[in-house]
């Protein structure tokens, strides 16, 4: 039986987990981008190593893509992207946080809840890189090979997109023709 369970954060609740980053970024403003990576892969580990809710197990898989894209030089984020996301992930390389990893259960809430803000903040940079790695996955299995040893770049992903939208146009076109949709007035068909 599965229960449902709704967290309202109000604009006070709000500002502390604001407050809360803050600190966390503060904190963390002398390391070095592999070591705040490293830091959030250690909560990952944690979250292995005891059994979480759902709801944060959800929320750790996708602090895991932001790790990614922080780390993937082949979607190499511009800076001030990277520098973004590295700014969300200093949350989870504090370990002093809002609630101590170790509590059992509750230890990872503020995390997912902190994730959860951290999504809603990074949303277009969490799409495209999704896109990106769906993409690169694609390449990689047409082509028989482990996607982390295929080196393709957003420069190549780019350009697969702008020919799939240049393709996309051309069927809609003949199909408008063909279905008797639209028919040419100026130009023939093609």
């Amino acid at each position: 039986m599965a229960l449902e369970i709704n967290i309202n954060l109000s604009d006070e609740d709000l500002a502390h987990f604001i407050a809360s980053m803050h600190q966390a970024q503060e904190k963390a403003k002398n390391l070095s981008a592999a070591e705040v990576t490293n830091s959030a892969r250690r909560l990952l580990a944690g979250g292995d190593q005891v059994k979480v809710p759902d709801f944060i197990a959800e929320r750790l898989e996708r602090l895991n893509t932001m790790i990614e894209m922080a780390e993937d030089e082949g979607f190499a984020l511009p800076d001030e992207d990277r520098n973004r996301v590295l700014g969300a992930l200093t949350y989870f390389a504090d370990p002093s946080d809002i609630i101590a990893d170790s509590v059992p259960v509750l230890g990872f809430l503020d995390d997912a809840i902190m994730i959860e803000l951290c999504q809603r903040e990074l949303v277009y940079e969490l799409e495209a890189y999704e896109d990106f790695s769906d993409w690169r996955n694609a390449e990689a299995a047409a082509r028989g090979v482990d996607p982390k040893a295929l080196k393709l770049e957003r420069v190549e992903w780019a350009e697969a997109r702008r020919v799939e939208a240049i393709e996309l146009m051309h069927r809609r076109r003949r199909s408008a023709y063909t279905n008797g949709e639209w028919q040419p007035v100026l130009f023939g068909v093609s």
